[in-house]
């Protein structure tokens, strides 16, 4: 069961180290004065001009022929799968991914889809799962018509999708006639941390998007990219869905900084996750996965500190992490630093040791 942290006491201490979640960035002074410079105009009739040109670079980006700015990555994956899919088709991915645990059954609600869960470590499937869920198309199955990939795999532990498996994925598709989507939400995570570029990593991919309101650091947005006839089809139901914009360059301007001075120092989150994994490694009775970027998912339960009593306590010290899936996860961002990290693993120490 997914754990969505309480409400915060106003008693409480004030935060210190905020490890909830990278959509606990905030704009940067530098980002916030692109935004107040950005030349804007009317997103919804295509007459802003900074929505326009962080468009551009993403399609680019991407590799793909268009792309649109939309307000939240849950938008993107599920105006994707009204394009690619109709009412009774059938969905398939990661008994774990964003589109299944995470976005309130909207696929099903707006889109009459189901989604079949398939199963695989680290929240991955393998190509030969997927093969064997195909079925042939019969008038007594829905049609299979998309798979759908979490590039990295939130609840796996932020884990990469390695770029062969990616591959073999879309032939399989290719052979069974599906359309193919990645979630890119920290797509550039995975770039990053294996040097493969974006266009490259989504080569294949019929649609895929990246979030820019996590470890990018704006406070809104993402944009999904593809083929100039599947954008069409994504505006309309932007438009449907109210999540058209007007002055959206203000927002845009956050994205195309984050571009500019935010891709490369994910490495900073991967590297400080890392320290923090290595340090609860080393605490008597924590089982930690080791992590692929920027996501630390650890188990105290062997120190004699249940999870929750450990996110309980490590709160009244100012230090935020979340329960998830059974586990505690940590996600290092911009707002993180090493010395933070240092001042977490001290308290989990003390918790461990008080116990």
């Amino acid at each position: 069961m997914l754990y969505t942290p309480p409400p915060r006491d106003p008693n409480a201490p004030p935060v210190r180290v905020n490890l909830l979640s990278d959509t606990q960035t905030r704009p940067t002074a530098a980002m916030r004065e692109a935004m107040a410079r950005a030349d804007v105009g009317d997103e919804q009739i295509g007459d802003d001009p900074t929505v326009n040109l962080l468009c551009e670079r993403v399609a680019d980006l991407l590799g793909k022929e268009a792309a649109v700015f939309m307000p939240s990555g849950t938008m993107c994956n599920v105006a994707a799968t009204l394009v690619h899919c109709r009412p009774g088709d059938e969905i398939l991915a990661h008994e774990t991914a964003h589109v299944i645990a995470r976005e309130g059954g909207a696929h099903a609600a707006l889109g009459g889809f189901q989604i079949t869960p398939l199963k695989g470590p680290g929240g991955q499937f393998a190509p030969e799962t997927f093969r064997a869920a195909l079925h042939p198309r019969t008038r007594y199955q829905p049609p299979q018509t998309v798979v759908s990939v979490e590039q990295t795999a939130n609840i796996g532990g932020g884990t990469i999708w390695k770029k062969a498996a990616l591959d073999e994925i879309v032939k399989i598709a290719r052979q069974h006639g599906l359309s193919t989507h990645m979630d890119g939400a920290r797509l550039l995570n995975a770039c990053v941390a294996t040097g493969i570029a974006a266009r490259d990593m989504a080569a294949g991919w019929d649609s895929a998007w990246i979030d820019f309101s996590k470890g990018l650091g704006a406070p809104i947005g993402g944009v999904i990219a593809g083929s100039s006839e599947f954008i069409d089809g994504v505006w309309q139901w932007k438009q449907r869905l109210g999540g058209s914009m007007r002055q959206a360059g203000v927002c845009a301007a956050a994205c195309i900084f984050a571009l500019d001075h935010h891709v490369d120092r994910l490495a900073d989150d991967h590297a400080n996750a890392r320290a923090l994994a290595r340090g609860l490694s080393q605490i008597s009775g924590v089982e930690v996965q080791e992590p692929e970027t920027n996501l630390v998912f650890f188990k105290p339960d062997g120190s004699g500190v249940g999870g929750d009593r450990m996110v309980s306590e490590l709160r009244k010290r100012g230090v935020l992490l979340a329960m998830m899936d059974g586990r505690i996860r940590a996600c290092t961002h911009l707002d993180v630093t090493a010395a933070m990290i240092e001042e977490t693993l001290g308290h989990v120490r003390e918790i461990a040791r008080g116990a």
